[in-house]
């Protein structure tokens, strides 16, 4: 997915490595995270991992109608089955953004992808598809963030653009199938809400993504409603055995060495 941008790309990193300026000090390196993403084989052997892996589960998960991939949701059920997918390094790879964003805010991240074509990660689509093949409805939780623009009377802009930014990478959805955060009261960074608003209506069968706070709920060191402690290593890490039936099992979680929920908890 990445070697058709290669050309730009080490044009980013030379201006990046070779240019004093405000944000980037001359003597600087580009960062290896951003660089294994960009280019490492290993990166896309994983992704493609994990893409293969979860297909060949839908079929099972489907089947079993007591099964749900969300902690106390368990038991048997006849709602319609359900997937959840994060997009920003789930569906779509951020790294040409990450070479030569900085600072970010989400803001400078929805005008960046209004002018760049949106890149797929590797596998995803095909993932997508075969699931809808199969019965299952897509939905994808995004932490972009709806925000007002001046002059645009539309309360969440940055909603279209996400959609448009899925289907460009082969995904078939909507607007209905696609939550941000702040698209309405409560729903913050904290997607343990929206999970639970589609399981209102869903038997959710799989969550896939690339942060901790795509599948544990309460595991920001910032805590947003409903939670109120902080997250910390110690408490994600117990987490991890808490929730350890479920990782490869429901839950798929990608490699982002770039960004993330870890970085700020202690």
């Amino acid at each position: 997915m990445i070697s058709t941008h290669t050309t730009t790309l080490l044009a980013s990193l030379f201006i990046l490595a070779g240019c004093a300026s405000t944000t980037v000090e001359s003597e600087s390196e580009p960062d290896h995270a951003i660089l294994w993403a960009a280019y490492a084989a290993e990166y896309q052997a994983i992704s493609l991992q994990v893409y293969a892996q979860a297909t060949r589960d839908l079929p099972r998960f489907i089947a079993d109608t007591s099964w749900s991939a969300l902690p106390g949701h368990e038991g048997p059920s006849d709602k319609p089955p359900a997937i959840i997918l994060d997009v920003d390094e789930t569906v779509t790879s951020g790294v040409d953004m990450e070479l030569t964003m900085v600072p970010f805010t989400g803001l400078r991240q929805h005008e960046w992808g209004l002018t760049h074509k949106a890149i797929p990660v590797r596998g995803v689509s095909e993932f997508v598809a075969a699931a809808q093949k199969l019965g299952v409805e897509v939905f994808f939780v995004t932490n972009r963030p709806c925000e007002v623009l001046d002059g645009n009377p539309d309360t969440c802009p940055q909603k279209q653009a996400t959609v448009e930014h899925i289907t460009e990478v082969g995904i078939e959805t909507d607007m209905e199938h696609v939550l941000l955060a702040k698209e309405r009261p409560g729903w913050d960074r904290e997607k343990l809400t929206r999970r639970e608003h589609i399981a209102k209506s869903h038997r959710v069968i799989m969550l896939l993504g690339d942060d901790y706070g795509d599948f544990v709920a309460c595991s920001r060191a910032s805590p947003r409603t409903p939670c109120t402690v902080p997250a910390t290593r110690a408490s994600r890490a117990d987490d991890l055995d808490t929730y350890k039936d479920y990782w490869g099992n429901g839950w798929y979680i990608l490699p982002n060495p770039m960004y993330g929920s870890w970085t700020s908890v202690r």
